[in-house]
């Protein structure tokens, strides 16, 4: 078994550190916490993953987004393996940013913003590719990773949900619920 975590680097974990497509994967470390019976990302993870392929538009994943209640979404190649990674959030800050324009003469300095700006930004941006929004670097990790690993993973880089992969490939999914669920389910 040669569990990984990727996307993450933990100080005085063995090498090597290898970039995979848009993850980086460290190769050979070993868990030294036996928290939740050794449970693995198998155990617990959403085989049914929503997911986007990298050729959608950005109104593909809104309409997901709508459609099956969720606010985050990995982004596939034609391979099923990991390219990106696009959430509400990533939408809210591409329509929310402001182009301010800066008009100054010898005494005066003034900062015009148009209000149609943002209705504009929110009509070009369903038309977009989703990688014009999505995160590129993705954090991932291996289907045979500890749970206490994923747990550690969620909390210190504070994401919601997690891609699972075996073999370079999209298998699963797990949120932050799902860890909670199976480790308090497990202790009592």
């Amino acid at each position: 078994m040669e569990p990984s975590i990727a996307g993450t680097r933990f100080f005085g974990m063995p090498e090597p550190l290898q970039q995979t497509n848009h993850t980086w994967v460290i190769e050979g470390m070993q868990s030294t916490n036996e928290g939740c019976d050794n449970m693995k990302a198998h155990d617990i993870m959403k085989r049914h993953v929503y997911k986007v392929k990298e050729s959608d538009t950005v109104r593909a994943v809104i309409e997901r987004f709508i459609d099956y209640r969720i606010s985050g979404l990995p982004v596939v190649s034609e391979s099923n393996e990991i390219v990106g990674y696009i959430s509400d959030g990533d939408i809210m800050r591409y329509i929310g940013r402001k182009q301010d324009r800066v008009i100054g003469t010898f005494y005066y300095v003034t900062m015009l913003t148009y209000p149609q700006e943002m209705e504009e930004r929110v009509k070009q941006i369903l038309d977009l590719n989703v990688l014009a929004i999505a995160k590129r670097k993705v954090i991932t990790a291996s289907w045979d990773e500890d749970v206490d690993r994923i747990a550690a993973t969620l909390g210190k880089k504070q994401i919601k949900k997690l891609p699972i992969e075996r073999g370079g490939v999209l298998v699963g999914i797990i949120s932050r619920g799902d860890v909670i669920r199976h480790v308090f389910r497990s202790a009592t």
